[in-house]
């Protein structure tokens, strides 16, 4: 669960210095790639942290907050890397596709436990 805060918590992080720093701080170096690539890198990351921990979705007794988070995480990352691979960066696809992977996944897990 930690690391899924750090992966969840650090591209919004990034986002809310940038808006910061790049509107009052008058930072130059804060553009729109310092918080778009964590947001990008950040499905990647957890889906190689669903792989990981694929066993705790199949027990519900001791996963079922880290799937329920993970499932909300995924989520909250869809849309705006939707927007990234229309407007930014085509690389955001991969992004989409991670985040489609572990909602699909994670139901797919389930049904297998649940047989």
């Amino acid at each position: 669960m930690k690391f899924l805060a750090a992966f969840t918590l650090v591209p919004i992080l990034c986002f809310a210095f940038q808006d910061l720093g790049s509107k009052y701080g008058g930072v130059d170096w804060l553009t729109k790639g310092y918080a778009a690539w964590p947001m990008m890198v950040a499905p990647v990351l957890m889906l190689l942290l669903f792989i990981n921990n694929r066993e705790l979705i199949r027990d519900p007794r001791r996963g079922a907050n880290f799937s329920q988070v993970i499932k909300i995480v995924s989520c909250l990352f869809l849309l705006p890397n939707v927007f990234a691979a229309l407007g930014y960066s085509w690389l955001a696809v991969i992004s989409v596709l991670s985040s489609l992977t572990i909602l699909v996944a994670d139901r797919q897990l389930k049904k297998q436990a649940g047989a």
